[in-house]
């Protein structure tokens, strides 16, 4: 029997949405109490935490890795120790490899690959149809039979809304999560930027903020229509969040998440035709930025991701409209959201809750909190500790961030699976 005492720590419980100084005891990879005192057993291993943040580990929903097909941009090996030193617990996987994850053999790969790899927990998502043409959909049920927790075809939108209709009403015969690209296909094709005076200016293709508006809106009268569980992979535009509102309080089982790019960077850092700040969707207007993260504030968006894309040199070093799109973010997802606690618009608590307990929730999984009874995944951070980013030291194969040489606050300290630590500092 293995127990492990974390003390003076400042715990950080979403579920309480309490910021409060106190231990945590655990014994077998579970928590089994916390708070400021607690009775201690013998031959107790004691960590001392220094006063230092101690929160549920991050539970991130849509993390790219190139297995099977783009090995050399990233592996279930450097993924995983990305996601350890950004204190990622558990990292859910999308399905947009080469080929697609669209049978249960591949999936059964990738998870066996992902097992003997990554030192956290890897959960996979499956593609909804057939090679994510949106033809034909997958076969869900053998799926979610071989690990599947959530079917998506990524920023494939099904066009065919009879298809995805069709997918919808027989993923909620199984109780099965869909996860979208809120995206109007035909306005968006080709569209690198958001319109506007600095698309103009860039003489870069853009794409109305409406294109998510539209597509939202098509995917919520699918889901009156079908009754399906649903969950939106990004809303990053004011257009969008008035629809999602009267969704949740029509009663639809409908979630919605956006990636930490969009909280913390707007259209102007493409600057230069910066092609690291090429994202999908592209980057919004600060306007925009600031009204998701009052969406974020108030519950209406209920997750934060990475929506870690590892794209390599040859892939970004491109002239704009032709670079491939994405960022890592693994190890860069916690201090730039807690630009979001140091600016005042979250408080920690409301940050974890988005970064751990509702993807958890929404997951079904009973990790996120620091209840007693649920995993001992943990990440140990300091708010406070500033650095500036350099990209070469990233755990990560592909380097393609947009915070390289940015001045951030805060680092992961430890970070701990099941109580058993997978990353130290230093």
């Amino acid at each position: 029997m293995t127990t492990t005492l974390f003390t003076n720590a400042r715990l950080i419980d979403p579920e309480s949405r309490s910021d409060t100084p106190g231990s945590l005891l655990v014994e077998n990879g579970r928590i089994i109490a916390a708070g400021a005192e607690i009775a201690v057993p013998d031959d107790t291993a004691v960590v001392d935490c220094n006063g230092k943040c101690l929160a549920p580990g991050i539970v991130d929903i849509g993390v790219k890795v190139c297995e099977p097909g783009e090995r050399h941009k990233e592996s279930y090996r450097s993924a995983g120790l990305a996601a350890a030193a950004g204190g990622v617990t558990t990292m859910i996987t999308r399905p947009d490899t080469s080929p697609a994850i669209d049978s249960p053999e591949t999936l059964e790969f990738v998870t066996r690959r992902a097992n003997a790899a990554a030192p956290v927990n890897v959960l996979p998502m499956a593609a909804l149809t057939k090679g994510r043409e949106g033809r034909e959909m997958t076969e869900i049920g053998f799926l979610m039979d071989a690990g599947a927790v959530a079917f998506t075809d990524c920023d494939h939108v099904i066009a065919n809304t009879k298809v995805f209709s069709r997918a919808l009403t027989y993923a909620r015969s199984l109780n099965a999560l869909v996860i979208a690209h809120p995206q109007d296909p035909g306005l968006s094709d080709g569209a690198c930027v958001t319109s506007g005076k600095f698309a103009s200016l860039r003489g870069l293709p853009a794409v109305s903020a409406m294109a998510e508006r539209m597509g939202l809106d098509r995917d919520i009268a699918l889901l009156e229509m079908t009754g399906a569980r649903y969950h939106a992979d990004q809303i990053t535009t004011s257009r969008a969040l008035p629809a999602l509102a009267r969704a949740k309080r029509n009663g639809l089982d409908i979630t919605a998440g956006v990636s930490i790019h969009h909280l913390t960077l707007n259209e102007l850092d493409v600057a230069d035709y910066r092609t690291f700040f090429k994202v999908k969707p592209p980057l919004r207007a600060e306007d925009d930025r600031l009204a998701v993260i009052e969406a974020l504030r108030d519950g209406l968006i209920d997750i934060i991701s990475s929506m870690h894309t590892p794209q390599d040199e040859e892939s970004k070093r491109l002239p704009y409209e032709e670079a491939a799109s994405g960022a890592v973010a693994l190890e860069t997802l916690l201090p730039a959201a807690l630009r979001l606690v140091h600016g005042e618009y979250l408080d920690l608590p409301t940050l974890f809750a988005a970064l751990s307990l509702n993807p958890a929730r929404r997951l079904q999984l009973d990790s996120g909190r620091l209840s007693p009874g649920a995993p001992a995944d943990l990440v140990l951070f300091d708010p406070d500790a500033p650095f500036i980013l350099d990209r070469a030291t990233l755990h990560s194969k592909s380097r393609n961030t947009p915070f390289d040489g940015e001045r951030m606050q805060g680092r992961v300290l430890a970070t701990y699976v099941a109580g058993t630590p997978v990353y130290r500092r230093g």
